[in-house]
Protein backbone atom coordinates (compact mmCIF):
# COMPACT_ATOMS: atom_id res chain seq x y z
CA UNK A 1 0.00 0.00 0.00
CA UNK A 2 1.33 3.42 -0.95
CA UNK A 3 2.08 5.65 2.04
CA UNK A 4 0.41 9.06 2.26
CA UNK A 5 2.61 12.06 1.46
CA UNK A 6 3.97 13.58 4.72
CA UNK A 7 1.98 16.80 4.35
CA UNK A 8 -1.28 14.94 3.72
CA UNK A 9 -0.61 12.55 6.59
CA UNK A 10 0.02 15.48 8.94
CA UNK A 11 -3.20 17.19 7.83
CA UNK A 12 -5.12 13.95 8.35
CA UNK A 13 -3.68 13.58 11.86
CA UNK A 14 -4.64 17.15 12.72
CA UNK A 15 -8.18 16.51 11.47
CA UNK A 16 -8.50 13.40 13.63
CA UNK A 17 -7.29 15.32 16.69
CA UNK A 18 -9.77 18.12 15.99
CA UNK A 19 -12.64 15.66 15.62
CA UNK A 20 -11.68 13.90 18.85
CA UNK A 21 -11.53 17.20 20.74
CA UNK A 22 -14.84 18.40 19.26
CA UNK A 23 -16.51 15.14 20.26
CA UNK A 24 -15.09 15.38 23.78
CA UNK A 25 -16.19 19.01 24.15
CA UNK A 26 -19.70 18.22 22.89
CA UNK A 27 -20.04 15.34 25.35
CA UNK A 28 -18.79 17.52 28.19
CA UNK A 29 -21.28 20.27 27.33
CA UNK A 30 -24.14 17.77 27.02
CA UNK A 31 -23.33 16.11 30.35
CA UNK A 32 -23.12 19.46 32.14
CA UNK A 33 -26.45 20.59 30.69
CA UNK A 34 -28.18 17.38 31.71
CA UNK A 35 -26.75 17.47 35.22
CA UNK A 36 -27.86 21.10 35.59
CA UNK A 37 -31.33 20.75 34.11
CA UNK A 38 -33.06 21.64 37.41
CA UNK A 39 -30.55 24.26 38.58
CA UNK A 40 -32.75 27.24 37.70
CA UNK A 41 -35.74 25.94 39.70
CA UNK A 42 -33.77 25.28 42.90
CA UNK A 43 -34.68 28.72 44.40
CA UNK A 44 -38.36 27.71 44.37
CA UNK A 45 -37.66 25.29 47.22
CA UNK A 46 -36.69 25.75 50.85
CA UNK A 47 -34.15 22.97 50.45
CA UNK A 48 -33.34 20.40 47.80
CA UNK A 49 -31.25 17.33 47.10
CA UNK A 50 -30.05 16.55 43.58
CA UNK A 51 -28.51 13.38 42.19
CA UNK A 52 -27.73 12.18 38.68
CA UNK A 53 -29.97 9.55 37.11
CA UNK A 54 -28.57 6.83 34.81
CA UNK A 55 -29.68 8.96 31.83
CA UNK A 56 -27.26 11.68 32.96
CA UNK A 57 -30.12 14.05 33.79
CA UNK A 58 -30.53 15.46 37.27
CA UNK A 59 -33.22 14.18 39.60
CA UNK A 60 -34.24 16.57 42.36
CA UNK A 61 -36.15 16.25 45.61
CA UNK A 62 -37.31 19.73 46.55
CA UNK A 63 -39.13 20.75 49.73
CA UNK A 64 -41.57 23.61 50.21
CA UNK A 65 -42.52 23.61 53.87
CA UNK A 66 -43.70 20.07 54.71
CA UNK A 67 -44.23 19.13 51.07
CA UNK A 68 -41.53 17.23 49.20
CA UNK A 69 -41.64 17.08 45.41
CA UNK A 70 -39.80 14.64 43.19
CA UNK A 71 -38.61 16.07 39.85
CA UNK A 72 -37.43 13.74 37.09
CA UNK A 73 -36.39 14.39 33.50
CA UNK A 74 -37.11 11.40 31.26
CA UNK A 75 -35.58 11.36 27.76
CA UNK A 76 -37.75 9.67 25.15
CA UNK A 77 -35.96 8.24 22.13
CA UNK A 78 -37.39 8.37 18.65
CA UNK A 79 -40.49 6.38 17.86
CA UNK A 80 -42.35 6.23 14.56
CA UNK A 81 -43.18 9.73 13.22
CA UNK A 82 -42.05 11.39 16.44
CA UNK A 83 -39.17 13.68 17.45
CA UNK A 84 -36.98 12.83 20.45
CA UNK A 85 -38.49 14.44 23.53
CA UNK A 86 -37.77 15.18 27.17
CA UNK A 87 -40.59 14.65 29.65
CA UNK A 88 -40.60 16.26 33.09
CA UNK A 89 -42.34 14.33 35.87
CA UNK A 90 -43.40 16.35 38.91
CA UNK A 91 -44.60 14.11 41.74
CA UNK A 92 -46.06 14.84 45.16
CA UNK A 93 -45.47 11.47 46.86
CA UNK A 94 -47.90 11.68 49.77
CA UNK A 95 -50.67 9.27 50.79
CA UNK A 96 -53.90 10.50 49.21
CA UNK A 97 -57.46 9.85 50.47
CA UNK A 98 -58.51 8.02 47.29
CA UNK A 99 -59.40 4.38 46.79
CA UNK A 100 -58.28 3.94 43.18
CA UNK A 101 -55.81 5.16 40.59
CA UNK A 102 -57.03 7.66 38.01
CA UNK A 103 -54.80 8.46 35.04
CA UNK A 104 -55.65 11.27 32.60
CA UNK A 105 -53.42 11.30 29.53
CA UNK A 106 -53.43 13.77 26.64
CA UNK A 107 -53.02 12.05 23.27
CA UNK A 108 -51.97 8.62 24.60
CA UNK A 109 -49.95 6.45 22.25
CA UNK A 110 -49.23 3.49 24.53
CA UNK A 111 -45.49 4.18 24.15
CA UNK A 112 -45.00 6.73 26.95
CA UNK A 113 -41.85 5.65 28.86
CA UNK A 114 -42.95 7.41 32.07
CA UNK A 115 -46.42 5.92 32.50
CA UNK A 116 -48.39 2.72 33.09
CA UNK A 117 -51.50 4.31 31.58
CA UNK A 118 -52.09 1.52 29.07
CA UNK A 119 -51.94 -1.13 31.82
CA UNK A 120 -54.91 0.25 33.76
CA UNK A 121 -57.85 -2.02 32.92
CA UNK A 122 -60.81 0.38 32.82
CA UNK A 123 -61.43 3.16 30.31
CA UNK A 124 -63.60 6.08 31.45
CA UNK A 125 -65.50 8.66 29.38
CA UNK A 126 -63.70 11.94 28.70
CA UNK A 127 -65.36 15.20 29.79
CA UNK A 128 -65.97 17.77 27.08
CA UNK A 129 -63.71 20.21 28.94
CA UNK A 130 -60.63 18.14 28.11
CA UNK A 131 -58.82 18.38 24.76
CA UNK A 132 -59.93 15.97 22.01
CA UNK A 133 -58.03 12.69 22.12
CA UNK A 134 -57.54 12.72 25.89
CA UNK A 135 -57.75 9.28 27.50
CA UNK A 136 -58.84 8.41 31.04
CA UNK A 137 -58.15 5.06 32.66
CA UNK A 138 -58.45 3.59 36.14
CA UNK A 139 -58.01 0.37 38.07
CA UNK A 140 -61.40 0.88 39.76
CA UNK A 141 -63.84 3.37 38.27
CA UNK A 142 -66.06 3.17 41.34
CA UNK A 143 -63.27 4.46 43.57
CA UNK A 144 -62.07 7.55 41.68
CA UNK A 145 -62.70 11.10 42.95
CA UNK A 146 -65.97 12.78 42.04
CA UNK A 147 -66.11 14.56 38.69
CA UNK A 148 -67.26 17.79 40.37
CA UNK A 149 -64.17 17.82 42.58
CA UNK A 150 -61.81 17.22 39.67
CA UNK A 151 -63.40 19.61 37.18
CA UNK A 152 -61.59 22.82 38.29
CA UNK A 153 -58.22 21.03 38.23
CA UNK A 154 -58.58 19.76 34.67
CA UNK A 155 -58.07 23.29 33.32
CA UNK A 156 -54.34 22.61 33.46
CA UNK A 157 -54.77 20.55 30.26
CA UNK A 158 -55.43 23.80 28.39
CA UNK A 159 -51.63 23.95 28.23
CA UNK A 160 -50.77 21.72 25.23
CA UNK A 161 -47.50 20.67 26.86
CA UNK A 162 -49.26 19.07 29.82
CA UNK A 163 -49.27 15.35 29.09
CA UNK A 164 -50.55 13.50 32.16
CA UNK A 165 -52.25 13.89 35.52
CA UNK A 166 -52.03 10.87 37.78
CA UNK A 167 -54.02 10.53 41.00
CA UNK A 168 -53.32 7.49 43.15
CA UNK A 169 -53.40 6.43 46.81
CA UNK A 170 -49.61 6.93 46.84
CA UNK A 171 -49.57 10.50 45.53
CA UNK A 172 -50.11 12.88 42.63
CA UNK A 173 -48.13 13.47 39.45
CA UNK A 174 -48.10 15.87 36.54
CA UNK A 175 -46.04 15.21 33.41
CA UNK A 176 -45.19 17.90 30.87
CA UNK A 177 -43.20 18.07 27.66
CA UNK A 178 -40.04 19.80 28.82
CA UNK A 179 -38.25 19.89 25.47
CA UNK A 180 -38.31 18.45 21.97
CA UNK A 181 -35.53 18.02 19.43
CA UNK A 182 -35.29 20.69 16.75
CA UNK A 183 -37.00 19.24 13.69
CA UNK A 184 -34.61 20.74 11.14
CA UNK A 185 -31.44 19.68 12.96
CA UNK A 186 -32.85 16.24 13.58
CA UNK A 187 -33.89 15.65 9.97
CA UNK A 188 -30.65 16.96 8.49
CA UNK A 189 -27.99 16.10 11.09
CA UNK A 190 -29.84 13.45 13.18
CA UNK A 191 -29.22 15.72 16.17
CA UNK A 192 -31.76 14.56 18.76
CA UNK A 193 -30.25 16.25 21.81
CA UNK A 194 -32.79 17.63 24.31
CA UNK A 195 -32.60 19.46 27.62
CA UNK A 196 -29.78 21.84 26.77
CA UNK A 197 -31.57 24.73 28.49
CA UNK A 198 -32.52 24.42 32.19
CA UNK A 199 -36.16 24.07 33.16
CA UNK A 200 -37.56 27.55 33.80
CA UNK A 201 -39.05 28.38 37.23
CA UNK A 202 -42.09 29.92 35.52
CA UNK A 203 -42.71 26.55 33.86
CA UNK A 204 -42.52 24.55 37.10
CA UNK A 205 -44.23 26.79 39.66
CA UNK A 206 -47.80 26.39 38.26
CA UNK A 207 -47.35 22.61 38.41
CA UNK A 208 -46.33 22.71 42.07
CA UNK A 209 -49.30 24.94 42.86
CA UNK A 210 -51.66 22.69 40.90
CA UNK A 211 -50.57 19.55 42.75
CA UNK A 212 -50.91 21.18 46.16
CA UNK A 213 -54.33 22.61 45.30
CA UNK A 214 -55.56 19.20 44.14
CA UNK A 215 -54.16 17.54 47.28
CA UNK A 216 -55.92 20.11 49.48
CA UNK A 217 -59.25 19.55 47.74
CA UNK A 218 -58.97 15.76 48.05
CA UNK A 219 -58.16 16.02 51.76
CA UNK A 220 -60.98 18.53 52.31
CA UNK A 221 -63.45 16.26 50.56
CA UNK A 222 -62.38 13.31 52.70
CA UNK A 223 -62.87 15.26 55.94
CA UNK A 224 -66.43 16.37 55.13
Amino acid sequence: MTALPPLLAAAFAVLLLWLARATWMAARTRNAARAGYFTAVAPLFDRQVTRIAPSGFARMTGHIGPDGFDLQAVPDGLTFRKLPALWVMVTLPQPMPVQATLDIMARPTGQEPFSHFSQLPQSLPCPDSLPPGTGIRSDDAAGVPAAALLAPHLAIFADPKVKELLISPKGLRLVILGDEADRGRYLIFRDGEVGQQPLAPARLLPLLDALRALRDDLVSEEST
